[in-house]
């Protein structure tokens, strides 16, 4: 595969799911404390990597559970922060200002804080009551923010007894890091050839429904926007007929993300809707990927993991294509703001 070090991959995707033991422990420790609500407080990329998780939470737990940006939330507050609360902060880097900030926020209201964090020598990991680290760089960072706050969720519905079988799902999420690397080796040719198919665009709208929405909004800002200067329009499906379909006509390149949850009719509304006004329709279904071993039930929550996936291969086939490497940057972490 084009400049990828597999060993590498499986190393960070194992790390991921190895800390899962220790995650549920710590989850189980604040909940037996006496925790009442759950906060997902991440800056930029790493915070959109927590939705998933979090909307598990909201829509198969009684679990209390909050989204906040770090900048916001330490403007704003919150009245659900408070001696009760755990809040889950993730960082690459485990330097994002803004994060470092929320987090001594949250510590002075006497909130239990959790950092998940790719270097353990670093503020975010340092400064918190619980640190996870598992080594991961930016083309490999999302698989592993997802399995962990993905384990996270689960932890805490398995504690709560709003799950049955957590140890059987976590034995499923332990087998993903070979099977990924199965996906990436049998998607690369397509991979190279959507590159090519894009690597003009000057514009996409870019959509998903339920757990691949966050994988549609990650990919449209933080890879196509940040990383390669490109225009997009991410759109959750709901939202599609909503005002963004105005924006469809010949030449407007569509690309919608479709997983395997319940959510998955409505990102097939957009599917059948928009090949009758644009001839630029691309779309990647995850249900097309063999995971020997893996139950549909699991299938439906690591959708966007597997979407990460691959859609890595076509980062890595777009930069060598545009001649537009995915570390340059005009502003961030350049200048100051």
């Amino acid at each position: 595969m084009l400049n990828f070090d597999e060993e590498r991959f499986l190393r960070i995707q194992s790390g991921a799911v190895a800390l899962a033991d220790d995650l549920h422990r710590t989850i189980a420790e604040c909940l037996n404390k006496g925790a009442r609500n759950l906060f997902f407080a991440g800056s930029g990329g790493a915070g959109i990597l927590m939705l998933p998780a979090a909307r598990l939470l909201q829509t198969r737990s009684t679990f209390p559970v909050y989204v906040e940006m770090p900048a916001e939330l330490v403007v704003t507050g919150s009245p659900h922060l408070g001696r009760d609360s755990i809040v889950v902060i993730p960082s690459l880097s485990g330097t994002t200002k803004e994060s470092i900030e929320a987090l001594a926020y949250c510590q002075e209201r006497g909130a239990t804080v959790i950092t998940l964090t790719g270097h353990a020598d670093s503020p975010l990991a340092e400064r918190a009551d619980h640190t996870f680290t598992n080594f991961a760089e930016d083309d490999t960072s999302c698989e592993s923010f997802y399995l962990q706050s993905l384990i996270i969720a689960l932890a805490v519905m398995g504690e709560r007894g709003e799950i049955d079988d957590y140890a059987e799902v976590v034995g499923e999420l332990k087998r993903l890091p070979e099977l990924l690397l199965e996906v990436k080796r049998g998607f690369e040719e397509r991979a190279e050839r959507f590159a090519a198919q894009i690597q003009d665009e000057p514009y996409h709208i870019i959509t998903g429904s339920g757990g691949t929405w966050p994988e549609a909004f990650y990919y449209g800002m933080c890879i196509l926007e940040e990383m390669q200067w490109i225009r997009t329009r991410p759109v959750h499906a709901s939202d599609f007929f909503h005002g963004t379909l105005e924006l469809v006509e010949q030449g407007v390149s569509v690309i919608v993300f479709k997983g395997e949850d319940e959510t998955r009719p409505l990102a097939e509304r957009v599917e059948a809707f928009v090949p009758q006004y644009t001839d630029k329709l691309s779309v990647f279904d995850t249900a097309e990927f063999a995971l020997p071993g893996i139950s549909p039930r699991v299938r439906a929550l690591i959708s966007p993991v597997i979407l990460a996936t691959i859609f890595e291969r076509v980062s890595a086939h777009l930069e060598v294509k545009r001649d537009h490497p995915l570390t340059t940057r005009r502003y961030y972490r350049r200048v100051s703001y």
